[in-house]
Order: C-alpha cells, then sequence, then structure tokens
C-alpha cells in the first residue's frame, strides 16, 4: 500500500516533498524551493505525520533511497535526498538544472 502511494505520487515531470510539518528540515527545503516559480501542479508538498500508514511510508523510502528521514525529495523520480541535500544543490546551480531538465518550472 505504501509503495502504491508513493509510485504514484512521484511522476517524471513533479517535485515531491514528502514531509512533517515540525521537521525544520522539511521547513528549510521548502524555503529553498520557495524561490522557485513552479508551472501549476508541478510541486506537491505530502504531510505523511498523522497517517496510519506513517511507518510503512517511512519504511519505503529506506528501501528506495537508503534513508527513512524526511524530507524525501523527489525531482521526477529521482529521489535527491533531504533538506541539507536540497539547500547544497540550490548553491551549486544543480537544483535549478534538474528541475528545469524534468520540465517543472515556468
Amino acid at each position: 500500500m505504501a509503495q502504491e502511494f508513493v509510485e504514484t505520487k512521484i511522476k517524471g515531470d513533479k517535485v515531491v516533498l514528502f514531509i512533517k510539518p515540525t521537521c525544520s528540515y522539511c521547513v528549510m527545503a521548502k524555503d529553498v524551493l520557495s524561490k522557485y516559480k513552479f508551472k501549476p501542479g508541478h510541486l506537491e508538498y505530502i504531510d505523511i505525520s498523522g497517517r496510519s500508514d506513517m511507518g510503512s511510508l517511512q519504511d519505503y523510502f529506506l528501501e528506495i533511497t537508503g534513508a527513512r528521514t524526511v524530507p524525501r525529495v523527489f525531482i521526477g523520480k529521482e529521489c535527491v535526498g533531504g533538506g541539507s541535500d536540497v539547500a547544497e544543490m540550490d548553491k551549486s546551480g544543480k537544483l535549478k538544472e534538474m528541475m528545469q531538465s524534468i520540465g517543472a518550472l515556468q
């Protein structure tokens, strides 16, 4: 069930963040992404806190990304890591490049 949910959310032309609102690294990732202009429907935040399948979702993240922690940031179908990873990619220019390559930005 968790696998199915995640797989339906991560698409080739979207940036998707699985988050918990009280997590400081989630806030960091959202702040970084807020600087960019996305095409409508190409950025999605999914709050997993309070979900009955939260543990299963985090187990599935471990399986496919190597970490259970949030945020799990996907650009297209590729997980690029968490909050500090996104901040580093932003500084290096790689974040914008990846988001442009999938057509998520205006």
